[in-house]
Protein backbone atom coordinates (compact mmCIF):
# COMPACT_ATOMS: atom_id res chain seq x y z
CA UNK A 1 0.00 0.00 0.00
CA UNK A 2 1.24 3.47 -0.86
CA UNK A 3 2.03 5.69 2.08
CA UNK A 4 0.49 9.13 1.87
CA UNK A 5 2.75 12.13 2.06
CA UNK A 6 2.10 15.74 2.79
CA UNK A 7 1.58 17.79 -0.36
CA UNK A 8 2.35 21.51 -0.31
CA UNK A 9 0.15 23.53 -2.67
CA UNK A 10 0.52 27.13 -3.77
CA UNK A 11 -2.64 28.87 -4.89
CA UNK A 12 -2.16 31.96 -7.03
CA UNK A 13 -4.72 34.71 -7.65
CA UNK A 14 -3.21 36.64 -10.58
CA UNK A 15 -3.51 40.38 -10.95
CA UNK A 16 -1.34 43.08 -12.45
CA UNK A 17 -1.48 45.33 -9.36
CA UNK A 18 -1.68 42.57 -6.76
CA UNK A 19 -1.01 38.87 -7.23
CA UNK A 20 -2.08 36.93 -4.17
CA UNK A 21 -0.45 33.68 -3.12
CA UNK A 22 -1.35 31.16 -0.46
CA UNK A 23 0.34 27.97 0.66
CA UNK A 24 -1.47 25.03 2.26
CA UNK A 25 -0.41 21.52 3.11
CA UNK A 26 -2.72 18.58 2.67
CA UNK A 27 -2.44 15.04 3.98
CA UNK A 28 -5.45 12.85 3.37
CA UNK A 29 -8.44 14.96 4.44
CA UNK A 30 -6.45 17.32 6.65
CA UNK A 31 -5.58 20.81 5.53
CA UNK A 32 -3.04 23.12 7.16
CA UNK A 33 -2.27 26.78 6.54
CA UNK A 34 1.41 27.48 5.85
CA UNK A 35 1.74 31.05 4.57
CA UNK A 36 0.19 33.70 2.35
CA UNK A 37 1.01 37.07 0.92
CA UNK A 38 0.74 39.44 -1.98
CA UNK A 39 3.21 40.42 -4.68
CA UNK A 40 2.54 44.03 -5.66
CA UNK A 41 3.62 45.98 -8.70
CA UNK A 42 3.87 49.74 -8.98
CA UNK A 43 1.17 51.16 -11.27
CA UNK A 44 3.54 53.98 -12.28
CA UNK A 45 5.99 51.53 -13.87
CA UNK A 46 5.77 50.38 -17.48
CA UNK A 47 4.01 47.08 -18.19
CA UNK A 48 7.19 45.06 -18.76
CA UNK A 49 8.65 46.22 -15.43
CA UNK A 50 5.42 45.39 -13.61
CA UNK A 51 5.37 41.89 -15.10
CA UNK A 52 9.04 41.45 -14.12
CA UNK A 53 8.15 42.46 -10.54
CA UNK A 54 5.43 39.78 -10.44
CA UNK A 55 7.79 37.21 -11.95
CA UNK A 56 10.55 37.93 -9.45
CA UNK A 57 8.16 38.05 -6.49
CA UNK A 58 6.51 34.72 -7.31
CA UNK A 59 9.89 33.14 -8.04
CA UNK A 60 11.08 34.22 -4.57
CA UNK A 61 7.94 32.77 -2.94
CA UNK A 62 8.27 29.42 -4.72
CA UNK A 63 11.96 29.22 -3.87
CA UNK A 64 11.30 30.01 -0.19
CA UNK A 65 8.16 27.88 0.28
CA UNK A 66 9.04 24.86 -1.91
CA UNK A 67 5.50 23.85 -2.98
CA UNK A 68 4.85 20.53 -4.74
CA UNK A 69 1.93 21.68 -6.88
CA UNK A 70 0.39 24.95 -8.06
CA UNK A 71 -3.14 26.13 -8.82
CA UNK A 72 -4.05 29.32 -10.65
CA UNK A 73 -7.43 30.97 -11.06
CA UNK A 74 -8.65 31.27 -14.63
CA UNK A 75 -9.23 34.72 -16.03
CA UNK A 76 -12.75 35.97 -16.46
CA UNK A 77 -13.42 38.30 -19.38
CA UNK A 78 -14.75 41.70 -18.49
CA UNK A 79 -16.03 44.60 -20.56
CA UNK A 80 -12.65 46.37 -20.69
CA UNK A 81 -10.60 44.49 -23.29
CA UNK A 82 -7.35 46.27 -22.35
CA UNK A 83 -7.76 45.35 -18.67
CA UNK A 84 -8.56 41.75 -19.62
CA UNK A 85 -5.44 41.56 -21.78
CA UNK A 86 -3.25 42.92 -18.98
CA UNK A 87 -4.78 40.47 -16.50
CA UNK A 88 -4.06 37.68 -18.99
CA UNK A 89 -0.41 38.72 -19.08
CA UNK A 90 -0.21 38.65 -15.29
CA UNK A 91 -1.90 35.24 -15.37
CA UNK A 92 0.76 34.05 -17.82
CA UNK A 93 3.42 35.00 -15.27
CA UNK A 94 1.44 33.19 -12.55
CA UNK A 95 1.45 30.03 -14.66
CA UNK A 96 4.98 30.11 -16.05
CA UNK A 97 6.79 30.71 -12.73
CA UNK A 98 5.64 27.46 -11.07
CA UNK A 99 6.00 25.61 -14.38
CA UNK A 100 9.64 26.73 -14.65
CA UNK A 101 10.14 25.43 -11.10
CA UNK A 102 8.96 22.01 -12.30
CA UNK A 103 5.55 22.11 -10.62
CA UNK A 104 2.36 20.80 -12.18
CA UNK A 105 -0.05 23.72 -12.63
CA UNK A 106 -3.82 23.28 -12.38
CA UNK A 107 -6.35 25.91 -13.42
CA UNK A 108 -9.73 26.57 -11.82
CA UNK A 109 -12.63 28.77 -12.83
CA UNK A 110 -13.72 31.29 -10.18
CA UNK A 111 -17.06 29.49 -9.67
CA UNK A 112 -15.25 26.15 -9.10
CA UNK A 113 -13.16 27.80 -6.37
CA UNK A 114 -16.29 29.24 -4.74
CA UNK A 115 -18.08 25.90 -4.91
CA UNK A 116 -15.12 24.08 -3.31
CA UNK A 117 -14.86 26.57 -0.46
CA UNK A 118 -18.43 27.73 0.28
CA UNK A 119 -20.45 24.95 -1.36
CA UNK A 120 -22.02 27.01 -4.14
CA UNK A 121 -20.63 28.50 -7.35
CA UNK A 122 -21.69 32.05 -6.56
CA UNK A 123 -20.92 33.99 -3.43
CA UNK A 124 -19.45 37.13 -1.99
CA UNK A 125 -15.74 37.53 -1.29
CA UNK A 126 -16.64 37.98 2.39
CA UNK A 127 -18.18 34.48 2.46
CA UNK A 128 -15.07 32.97 0.87
CA UNK A 129 -12.77 34.68 3.36
CA UNK A 130 -14.93 33.57 6.28
CA UNK A 131 -14.87 29.94 5.09
CA UNK A 132 -11.09 30.05 4.58
CA UNK A 133 -10.86 31.03 8.27
CA UNK A 134 -13.30 28.26 9.25
CA UNK A 135 -11.35 25.64 7.30
CA UNK A 136 -7.99 26.93 8.53
CA UNK A 137 -8.39 28.93 11.76
CA UNK A 138 -4.68 29.85 11.82
CA UNK A 139 -4.80 31.35 8.33
CA UNK A 140 -3.75 34.96 7.96
CA UNK A 141 -3.84 37.08 4.84
CA UNK A 142 -2.73 40.65 4.16
CA UNK A 143 -5.08 41.31 1.22
CA UNK A 144 -8.26 39.96 -0.37
CA UNK A 145 -6.00 38.59 -3.11
CA UNK A 146 -4.05 36.47 -0.61
CA UNK A 147 -7.33 35.14 0.84
CA UNK A 148 -8.52 34.30 -2.68
CA UNK A 149 -5.22 32.52 -3.34
CA UNK A 150 -5.74 30.38 -0.24
CA UNK A 151 -9.23 29.53 -1.54
CA UNK A 152 -7.66 28.46 -4.86
CA UNK A 153 -5.18 26.23 -2.99
CA UNK A 154 -8.06 24.72 -0.96
CA UNK A 155 -10.00 24.09 -4.19
CA UNK A 156 -6.99 22.27 -5.64
CA UNK A 157 -6.59 20.16 -2.51
CA UNK A 158 -10.21 18.99 -2.87
CA UNK A 159 -9.94 18.31 -6.60
CA UNK A 160 -6.61 16.47 -6.37
CA UNK A 161 -8.07 14.19 -3.67
CA UNK A 162 -11.04 13.40 -5.91
CA UNK A 163 -8.72 12.62 -8.83
CA UNK A 164 -6.60 10.34 -6.62
CA UNK A 165 -9.70 8.52 -5.36
CA UNK A 166 -10.96 7.96 -8.91
CA UNK A 167 -7.53 6.63 -9.93
CA UNK A 168 -7.43 4.24 -6.96
CA UNK A 169 -10.94 2.97 -7.67
CA UNK A 170 -10.10 2.47 -11.35
CA UNK A 171 -7.10 0.35 -10.33
CA UNK A 172 -9.21 -2.02 -8.19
Amino acid sequence: MLQERTIRIIGIDPGLRRTGWGIVETLGNSLRFVASGTVMSDGKMDLASRLRTLYEGLTDVIHAQQPDEAAVEQTFVNKDAVATLKLGQARGIAMVVPSLAGLPVAEYAPNAVKKAVIGVGHGEKKQIHMMVKVLMPKATFDTDDAADALAIAICHSHHRQSAQSRALLAGL
